[in-house]
């Protein structure tokens, strides 16, 4: 059996994106050293398929793509003193300050003083919902989509359906129809749409998607390909067969604590381990995860330096 490899920081940050990026520019600035894990190959998180403008404007003062966004933040990272553990997942945090990694060399037990969770979210599935039917291909999140389709090169159907109307089902559904696609409807439980006023905007209203209020899907049909959906009108209480080849789901983004499960005590969690970004709460725009993320990094470097270097 291999050894396992033992690393010592003074903060290990878990996620590069751009809570976690900022973070690790911040405290590695103020005299911290700074480990950053995360499963990629390269940082950036999301932001690298996020091929849509709207970042940038709080941060840098301009219009910026996400990838653009990314490698602005990526440059700032890669001037650091901060270490980049790429390709690696941290398969668990313990109460002693140390976590388990697994990365292309093997195990390493990294020692930490202070450990920030820069996570971001988990999508909510369309299994979440009391939904009936078949299984079959064609179904994905919006997130999902997206990567498969910015970052894989991968195609989906032609005509798409979207059920939920946040602000990542509307930019997948201008996406869709600038694919050449047709966006067959959008679904939402709600009376009224969700998301920002400016994709609402640049995004429904610029495209034309049309969007049924107060209807949920209730049903999956086809297999193995998906065919059809059932809708379901929750005011007038009727059903709705819906043609097509795609689905995407926007139901919601919960902060992605999985690592911090089972670290709770009577007061919380404990005062070593923090969240950032969105794994703290859902952020609108990266600009203010990323200002989040630079002001907990130098807060905890701060922290370490009044408290001495000894362990």
């Amino acid at each position: 059996m291999s050894q396992i490899r033992a690393l010592t920081t003074d903060i290990l940050i878990v996620g590069s994106g751009a809570a976690g990026m900022s973070a690790a520019v911040a405290a590695s600035a103020s005299g911290a050293s700074v480990i950053v894990a995360d499963d990629r190959k390269v940082p950036g998180g999301v932001l690298t398929q996020c091929v849509h403008s709207g970042f940038g404007l709080g941060r840098y003062g301009k219009e910026m793509t996400g990838p653009e966004y990314s490698k602005e933040e990526f440059r700032r990272f890669d001037e650091s003193s901060a270490i980049y553990l790429s390709d690696c997942r941290v398969l668990s945090l313990s109460s002693d300050k140390t976590a388990l990694v697994s990365g292309s060399e093997g195990l390493s037990r990294i020692s930490f003083r202070e450990c920030i969770l820069a996570t971001g979210c988990t999508e909510r599935p369309l299994w979440s919902l009391p939904v009936s039917g078949t299984r079959p291909e064609g179904v994905y999140t919006a997130g999902e989509a997206q990567e498969m389709i910015e970052l894989g090169g991968y195609d989906t159907g032609n005509n798409v359906f979207i059920l939920g109307s946040g602000d990542i089902g509307q930019i997948m559904a201008r996406r869709f129809i600038q694919l050449g696609k047709t966006v067959v409807g959008m679904a939402e439980q709600k009376d009224h749409l969700g998301g920002m006023k400016r994709n609402q905007e640049e995004c429904i209203r610029a495209y034309d998607i049309p969007v049924t209020l107060n209807s949920t899907v209730t049903e999956i049909h086809g297999s193995p390909h998906l065919t059809g959906v059932t809708l379901h009108h929750l005011d007038s209480g009727t059903d709705e067969l819906i043609e097509c080849d795609t689905l995407i789901t926007a139901l919601g983004l919960e902060p992605d604590r999985s690592l911090a499960e089972g670290l709770e005590n009577d007061n919380g969690y404990p005062g070593w381990l923090h969240f950032c970004g969105n794994a703290d709460f859902v952020h609108d725009i990266a600009d203010s995860a990323s200002t989040q993320g630079e002001k907990l990094g130098r807060n905890l470097a701060c922290r370490i330096q009044s408290n001495g270097k000894e362990v």
